[in-house]
């Protein structure tokens, strides 16, 4: 054990070091999440591991906004976003510059996420509506599906978690790579 570490001592870096660091090449697509606070909360997991970028898509809200600050923390301002109207539009930019873009939903030939083997591949994550999940439209348009093993009786899990389980292991998954 030890002592509880004051911020000072964290020694994180600026927002203009942040945006000219090397980034993990993860981009998370976001496909009409209603909720604020878990807009902000995918920008703050999306900071911690220092990914490409997150495409807000459809009704997903924007920054700025006062909901979503309170949980991003100000992660709006480091991490590279773009708004765009059709997740479709997205997922093939993506699939013209050679990134695979999963959807991270439950499905018959899903892969569960602890197989799931990300090698040298740019790696996109669809993450869908709280309610619906992913469109079966957007999960047709991606190259496959990662699934998060689940042994308790709810079937989900909240957008905002689910996105840090799976940013947490793909980051582990890519860092042990290098």
């Amino acid at each position: 054990m030890g002592r509880k570490l004051k911020l000072q001592e964290l020694n994180r870096i600026s927002v203009d070091e942040y945006k000219s660091a090397e980034k993990t090449p993860i981009i998370i697509v976001l496909d009409n999440i209603r909720s604020f606070n878990n807009v902000g909360s995918v920008f703050r997991s999306s900071d911690c591991f220092r990914i490409e970028k997150i495409y807000l898509c459809g009704i997903t809200a924007q920054p700025p906004h006062r909901e979503i600050h309170k949980t991003a923390i100000g992660a709006t301002e480091s991490v590279e976003w773009e708004h765009a109207e059709n997740t479709l539009d997205v997922l093939e930019k993506l699939k013209s510059a050679d990134w695979k873009t999963y959807a991270i939903e439950q499905t018959e030939n899903s892969v569960m996420l602890n197989d799931f083997n990300p090698g040298e591949d740019k790696i996109a994550i669809v993450m869908g509506n709280e309610v619906e999940g992913v469109q079966q439209d957007v999960i047709n348009a991606c190259y496959g599906v990662i699934e998060i093993p689940q042994i308790g009786t709810k079937h989900s899990l909240n957008i905002s978690v689910c996105t840090g389980v799976v940013l947490w292991d793909l980051y582990s998954k890519m860092s042990a790579q290098k």
